[in-house]
């Protein structure tokens, strides 16, 4: 009556160890609050994403990176500025940097894919969190 367990626990460990490769990511992407697409795919080794094209700007909203910590960074264009970098695979998520324009910071990041065509796409300091919902650019 001892095999019953053993052979139970073998299973629980073998699907424990079971591991789910990420979604893919690539794509064309608009950001939740639906100012940009950005275009998602591979970049040497890793994934990165640029701004593919504004879709609405703030009235005032500056064209170049303007907020960029590095001087010499400041006079880049919003669209093909890089704002996904360095993303890979882990597991079943994707992990990087990403970076707002608006501040000029960057921020760990973790992306996955959502139902229904879409990326959760989480900025990150130190463990508090922000999420944001981006759909599919058709």
């Amino acid at each position: 009556m001892r095999i019953i367990p053993a052979a139970t626990a073998v299973l629980a460990l073998s699907l424990a160890g079971t591991a789910h490769a990420a979604q893919p990511i690539a794509g064309r992407w608009l950001t939740e609050d639906g100012s940009a697409i950005i275009q998602v795919g591979p970049c040497g080794a890793n994934t990165c994403g640029r701004i593919a094209s504004v879709v609405k700007s703030r009235p005032g909203a500056p064209v170049t990176d303007v907020n960029n910590p590095d001087a010499k960074l400041r006079s880049r264009p919003m669209v093909g500025l890089p704002i996904l970098s360095g993303f890979s695979e882990s597991g079943d998520e994707w992990r990087g940097r990403i970076y707002d324009p608006r501040n000029g910071k960057s921020y760990k990041s973790i992306v996955t894919r959502g139902e229904n065509d879409t990326l959760r796409v989480k900025g990150c300091i130190s463990f508090i969190c922000q999420t944001q919902i981006w759909k599919a650019a058709r």
